[in-house]
């Protein structure tokens, strides 16, 4: 099973669970509620469309635990002097990985955040996720022809342009390393 929420410097990353779906959906006023934090002005247009929340909804119903995680993801900026935990982006991978070990990753940040590195932390935080299940060799992600911010947070993360044949949108790549096992040592005194 993957973990279920990751850290940053400034970003804590939640898995969507059925719950926060769920809201988003039906009952988008307890949303933030339950997210437990505040939205941006654009949400959600900058989020992951009604068909890919359905979506994704569906298959956390049919695959239970072992479908959580590989999802959506919700990026959280962590509260700061006067501004609250916020809402910032989306990420999260197109389900679990393929027999040969890749998996399809995006990400989006809201119009009032961006600048700021945060789609870097963001992707960078979906990377160690994926490694972290030991079962992804390989990460494949797609940014607009037209969008050098985005391209340039998948570089900072080590992924590389390939080849594509389509003309709006490049493909990146990235070997994954399966995170090393934690081990345990000697109690401290």
């Amino acid at each position: 099973m993957i973990p279920l929420i990751a850290q940053t410097p400034r970003l804590t990353i939640l898995a969507a669970s059925r719950a926060l779906l769920t809201a988003a959906l039906h009952k988008p006023h307890y949303f933030p509620l339950l997210l437990g934090a505040a939205l941006p002005a654009d949400w959600p247009a900058v989020g992951p469309g009604r068909e890919v929340l359905e979506n994704d909804l569906a298959q956390l119903t049919a695959g239970g635990r072992d479908a959580a995680g590989w999802y959506g993801w919700y990026a959280l900026r962590k509260a700061e002097g006067e501004v609250p935990r916020t809402l910032v982006g989306a990420g999260g991978f197109a389900g679990p990985p393929d027999a040969a070990g890749t998996a399809e990753l995006d990400f989006a940040i809201a119009a009032e955040w961006r600048g700021q590195g945060l789609a870097t932390e963001l992707v960078g935080g979906l990377v160690q996720q994926a490694a972290a299940t030991g079962a992804v060799r390989r990460l494949v992600a797609h940014a607009p022809a037209d969008a050098p911010a985005a391209q340039q947070a998948l570089r900072r993360n080590g992924f590389e342009l390939a080849e594509t044949t389509e003309t709006d949108r490049l493909r990146f790549e990235r070997a994954v390393e399966p995170a090393p096992a934690p081990t345990l040592g000697p109690p401290s005194a």
